[in-house]
């Protein structure tokens, strides 16, 4: 399918409302415009795909080493640093689960940068450009074939890893439903050749899990050896606030004003008849109320702190009667000489309803 590129790029948005009026106006457009929109034509699409088994057997592949990598790294390296650090046991057993995201988010959203402010690409400055140049069966560069392969496997891992080796919270089920999008929009748009949009959308992603992962680990840390460590705390404060910032801003601000801009708006200018339209442009605006749900919990924390209901920072992602109840049982310990009731597990105390 031939592509135009406009002369010029199209002007940025300046806010939500414009987005709202101007991609209402491009969707009644092309369902008004569209003459085929059944089954026959998403079959038509579907043979155009570049997707075959070649693809996949990386993914999958690289995904059971992901959950290898993470056993391996858990047992000899995260859980021996949490006895060695003496966490409480409630902390000791979340430990490496933020241990873990940490050490892939960060290099995982360096490398997105490097791709998409170092490899001479305009996505982010001009988000209309990711369709330009646009070929159903172009080849997909191979530095951002990595970024894809490495993506796709880490989140099909997730998907795993929330059900069976995570802790469970209370958006756990939002969790895999995230993760289940996601991985579907990586793989299609791999296959209908929008990886463009893909790299602009890691960049935007992983940026606040680096942030959450890293405040989470110094809630952990906050006490350890039986004793209360404020640098940790203070840590734990600042990355609190600037993970608040960073989600509003690059999930809530540039997501939509960049990605969902491009999808839903200009792509109709850069190719009119765009295959698979209303399904990418679904699942993205689903991914962005995920995203709104989970800023709600943090404005809902946020608030409990304000209101004093919470006189300090713990894991951003579990603030409920189950923290409180961790806390009242490790001042117990401390207070009890005997620690009587309590079983010992690698020479820590655990707690039984663990």
């Amino acid at each position: 399918m031939a592509t135009t590129n406009p002369a010029t790029p199209a002007a940025a948005l300046q806010g939500y409302v414009e987005l709202f009026v101007r991609g209402t106006a491009a969707w009644t457009r092309a369902w008004r415009d569209c003459t085929d929109c059944g089954l026959g034509r998403s079959w038509r699409e579907l043979r155009e795909a570049q997707l075959d088994v070649s693809a996949l057997v990386p993914l999958l592949a690289l995904a059971v080493t992901w959950t290898v990598l993470r056993r391996v790294t858990t047992a000899r390296l995260f859980q021996p640093l949490a006895r060695w650090l003496q966490l409480r046991p409630s902390d000791a057993s979340k430990f490496p689960e933020s241990a873990w995201k940490l050490l892939y988010y960060t290099p995982a959203w360096l490398y997105s940068s490097y791709l998409l402010f170092w490899r001479g690409h305009s996505f982010f400055h001009n988000p209309p450009s990711v369709f330009y140049g646009w070929q159903s069966r172009s080849l997909v560069p191979w530095d951002i074939y990595t970024a894809y392969i490495l993506q796709g496997s880490f989140y099909a891992h997730s998907m795993f890893g929330t059900l069976y080796m995570d802790a469970w919270r209370r958006d756990s089920v939002v969790m895999l439903v995230h993760h289940f999008i996601t991985l579907s929009l990586i793989v299609c748009s791999y296959a209908f050749r929008y990886h463009n949009v893909g790299l602009l959308a890691f960049f935007l992603h992983d940026a606040s899990d680096i942030q959450l992962e890293f405040t989470k680990l110094n809630v952990y840390m906050k006490y350890r050896g039986g004793t209360y460590h404020p640098m940790n705390n203070f840590l734990s404060n600042i990355g609190c606030i600037s993970f608040g910032i960073s989600w509003f801003v690059f999930r809530l601000y540039w997501f939509p004003l960049k990605v969902l801009y491009a999808t839903c708006i200009t792509s109709l200018q850069t190719v009119p008849d765009i295959p698979f339209y209303f399904f990418f442009n679904i699942l993205l605006f689903a991914i962005t109320l995920i995203n709104l749900y989970w800023f709600m919990m943090i404005m809902m924390f946020v608030a409990k702190v304000i209101l004093g209901r919470i006189k300090e920072v713990n894991d951003v992602r579990e603030y409920d009667v189950h923290v409180e109840a961790d806390q009242t049982c490790w001042r117990n310990i401390r207070l009890s000489p005997s620690g009587k009731g309590k079983a010992h597990v690698n020479g820590m105390i655990k707690n039984k309803r663990q």
